[in-house]
């Protein structure tokens, strides 16, 4: 964490320092360390002398690193955003203290013929009024004090903008990742957000598994296989390297499908499955949820993730699986939902284009045994309710299938580019 709080600083001193420790720790535990090494080589360019690490060295203590004491807030400070400034295509908002999540809020307008994404930030810029931001690719970028601790930032476009932001140490980043007339820095982020980066997508079911069946026998395995292999050309044009589970109609036990995620050291891993509901509520039942594994808290996802659960678990007890859900990934329960919530709001983003009727059914927590063997971040999608009589038609159209496939491609742009 020391070292990466260096990286997002520009602290090249302490960067170095850092990258020594995890060095000569790395040694110590017998790891490969040469992506850190390469980068203390990289530092040493700038002719500032680095310690010399000896590869025989011996260690007989590992040194402890100290986390960084918190610095105070500027409570009292009249003024605590130090400087608003564009950059290629972003724009970066300085702080004078240390941020928290909550400092910043989104909000996505409308106003006649254009579109307006804004974003208010907690604190005070003393030269909000004179500052004039101008971004090639956004008509129009407005900046004004909206309440007494509140600066707000408008852009404004003939078209919807897709922007992210990134929180910092002391800074906050809003890109723009879509302006046409700076395609050069479009690709430059992309290939930074992407590069390296491993997705493993499991398409639910399979083979003699049919999933849910909905109206005219249409069977779940086949439009979570269709929406997973849009997924993957997607994902793949996006710079990442991409797994399937499966590339055909077969079946495979549920407790091996984070076996290929696992073997290939991937980032995250995306099952994609349809939900269904029983007769009594079949005609109101609809809406796009997404889950990350928890010991579940409602009823309503234990019932998704009944559907979803092979008779893997059937032999274990309520008990038993709650408390066996919640040992494995506790780790990766916040990254999960941390990728939850930006796949769902992208994909709502995306599908809405579309049909502006689609119901958000929201991130949940949920036992799925799916995602229980994933040693990274993972996440179970339900594209929509199968058994509902509209929604379970649209599931099988083909441009709605590549546009659900864009918005979650989307959210996993945005996941990375937050948790780099």
């Amino acid at each position: 964490m020391n070292y990466l709080r260096a990286v997002l600083n520009s602290d090249q001193k302490n960067e170095k320092i850092h990258l020594q420790d995890l060095v000569k720790i790395g040694k110590k535990l017998n790891k490969n360390t040469t992506t850190y090494e390469k980068e203390l080589e990289k530092l040493a360019s700038n002719n500032q002398p680095i310690q010399k690490i000896d590869k025989v060295q011996k260690i007989d203590k590992i040194k402890k690193i100290e986390p960084l004491k918190k610095e105070p807030e500027y409570k009292n400070s009249t003024y605590n955003i130090d400087n608003v400034f564009v950059k290629d295509n972003q724009i970066i908002i300085d702080f004078k203290h240390y941020l928290k999540k909550d400092y910043i809020k989104f909000i996505e307008e409308k106003r006649g013929n254009k579109y307006l994404d804004i974003f208010d930030f907690n604190g005070r810029f003393k030269d909000a009024s004179p500052t004039v931001l101008k971004m090639n690719g956004v008509d129009r970028i407005k900046i004004f004090q909206y309440k007494y601790r509140k600066l707000r930032i408008e852009l404004i476009h003939r078209k919807n903008l897709k922007t992210i932001y990134i929180i910092g140490k002391k800074r906050i980043i809003i890109k723009v990742l879509d302006i046409k007339e700076s395609k050069s820095n479009v690709t430059a982020v992309k290939t930074l957000l992407n590069k390296n980066k491993v997705i493993v997508i499991d398409s639910g079911h399979g083979g003699k598994d049919s999933g849910a069946v909905g109206d005219k026998k249409r069977y779940e395995k086949n439009t979570v296989f269709a929406v997973s292999k849009y997924l993957y050309n997607d994902l793949k044009k996006r710079g990442y390297r991409v797994y399937l589970t499966r590339n055909k109609d077969r079946f495979i036990q549920v407790k091996n499908r984070t076996v290929l995620a696992n073997r290939k050291k991937a980032d995250i891993f995306i099952s994609i499955h349809a939900n269904a509901a029983p007769k009594s509520v079949r005609a109101k039942a609809r809406g796009i949820e997404t889950y990350f594994l928890s010991p579940a808290r409602s009823a309503r996802a234990k019932r998704v993730a009944a559907l979803e659960n092979s008779s893997d678990m059937n032999a274990m007890s309520n008990n038993s699986q709650n408390t066996f859900l919640t040992i494995l990934n506790q780790s990766k329960i916040t990254s999960s939902q941390k990728l939850g919530i930006d796949v769902q709001q992208h994909l709502l983003y995306s599908a809405r284009k579309k049909y502006k009727d689609v119901v958000d059914g929201g991130v949940r927590e949920g036992p799925f045994w799916v995602l229980v063997g994933a040693q990274m971040p993972s996440i179970l999608i339900e594209i929509g309710y199968i058994t509902h009589k509209e929604e379970g038609r649209r599931l099988f159209v083909k441009s709605y299938q590549k546009t659900l496939a864009k918005g979650i491609a989307d959210g996993i742009d945005a996941y990375f580019a937050k948790n780099q």
